[in-house]
């Protein structure tokens, strides 16, 4: 699982050693993602919104979709064609492997092992998300999620915006013992800021834990939590275990706990979580299939502005299928 690595490790920001007196953070759910076919067929594993975790304890994240890992045979990799989206933002992050973006606000290209890429879709737009000609047509490793992050009322019409966020621009930091690896995409960990641009407030982070380390960090007030594993297996907060696939809500407490198990599979050597965490919107939420808004009028008008092709036209190069690189 390359993502991004440390060239040396002990030279990386160190995060505090919590207090001891301070609580760490109770498990509230946890659960095992069910699986699901996407875009032009690919299997993804998505642990919310679920009926264990429904929007009102994820808020203000809508979905996370976990594609891979998986080692494509050649002519067996796809993704999800040219469709629309209004009101939220989607955030992919490749760990392992490539994924193409075009979109029809000028936004795009080829996103490697480590980088993310960051579409705001706002008032609308069209975008597709393939995989490059290379891996459909060779085969190939393919590891990487996908999260939606819904925009506030006032911002649900903003105009689209993308972001290229390489691996080499994540921050980079380690526990205090310097034993983790913390990739921090977008938001703020003791100071530490990611690189992406939110428009809602969020931390974002993927942590890598060797065989029977420990991470406890303060984790941002007024913020919910939750725990993805995306290999590997460990506990979250003070004993409650968790294996690849399965997510983790916590609740009150200061802290946030994991620790990764002694004895890991040679597949998986190393517990390999994300770390999601947002100020909740307690808004109301209409959604139907890519539209997320806050009513039943507004889901209408959007799918009206798409068929009248007010959220744009699919470029050229998309109708002939051509590679943009």
């Amino acid at each position: 699982m390359p993502a991004v690595e440390p060239d040396n490790i002990l030279l990386l920001p160190r995060l505090r050693e919590p207090d001891q007196s301070l609580r760490t953070k109770e498990v509230l759910v946890r659960t095992q993602a069910p699986r699901f076919l996407e875009g032009a067929g690919f299997p993804v594993r998505r642990p919310f919104p679920s009926r264990d975790i429904p929007f009102a304890m994820s808020d203000p994240f809508l979905l996370l979709d976990h594609m891979g890992a998986v080692e494509y045979a050649p002519g067996e990799a796809k993704g999800a064609p040219w469709h629309p989206h209004r009101g939220f933002e989607t955030v992919t992050y490749i760990v392992d492997g490539a994924f193409r973006h075009r979109d029809s606000h000028g936004g795009g290209g080829l996103i490697t092992n480590g980088a993310t890429q960051w579409m705001t879709a706002g008032s609308g737009l069209l975008h597709d998300e393939m995989p490059p000609d290379d891996l459909v047509k060779r085969g190939g490793l393919f590891h990487g999620v996908q999260l939606w992050v819904n925009l506030p009322r006032k911002l649900k019409m903003v105009p689209p915006r993308y972001q290229s966020i390489e691996s080499d621009q994540v921050q980079l930091l380690t526990s205090a013992d310097g034993s983790a690896v913390i990739r921090l995409i977008a938001g703020e960990l003791e100071g530490f800021r990611g690189p992406g641009l939110t428009r809602t407030p969020i931390t974002y982070a993927h942590v890598s834990l060797p065989p029977g380390s420990q991470l406890r960090l303060l984790w941002p007030q007024g913020f919910n939590a939750v725990v993805y594993a995306l290999a590997g297996e460990g506990v979250v907060g003070e004993d409650v275990p968790i294996t690849e696939g399965e997510a983790i809500v916590l609740g009150a407490g200061d802290v946030l706990g994991i620790q990764a198990a002694r004895i890991q599979s040679a597949k998986t050597p190393r517990l390999e979580v994300l770390l999601l965490g947002g100020s909740p919107l307690r808004e109301p939420v209409f959604s139907y299939g890519p539209f997320v808004m806050n009513t039943r009028a507004e889901i209408l008008q959007a799918i009206e502005d798409f068929q009248s092709g007010k959220m744009g036209h699919i470029p050229a190069a998309g109708l002939l299928g051509d590679d943009p690189r």
